[in-house]
């Protein structure tokens, strides 16, 4: 009986929202918010694969310093 009460008291409340407008309603705000989740995660673990990175960089071709030395041959090098 009080399922049915409760229906009846809602009823009204239906009718008066306008049929035309569209909301997102929770399930919207919960897709959104776990994109927005999954986001921030992926931004997390990105920052933390980008920070165990290790190169090092080659010399710019406007150094005066790395312009000097003439570069060896591969073949050279592997013997």
């Amino acid at each position: 009986m009080y399922a049915t009460q409760a229906l009846t008291n809602l009823v009204p409340l239906a009718e008066e929202l306008d049929k035309n407008k569209v909301t997102p309603g929770v399930l919207g705000f919960i897709v959104f918010a776990a994109l927005a989740v999954g986001v921030w995660a992926l931004m997390k673990s990105m920052n933390r694969h980008m920070g165990r990175v290790n190169f090092e960089e080659t010399p710019a071709a406007s150094d005066p310093a790395a312009a000097e030395e003439p570069a060896e041959p591969v073949s050279a090098k592997r013997k």
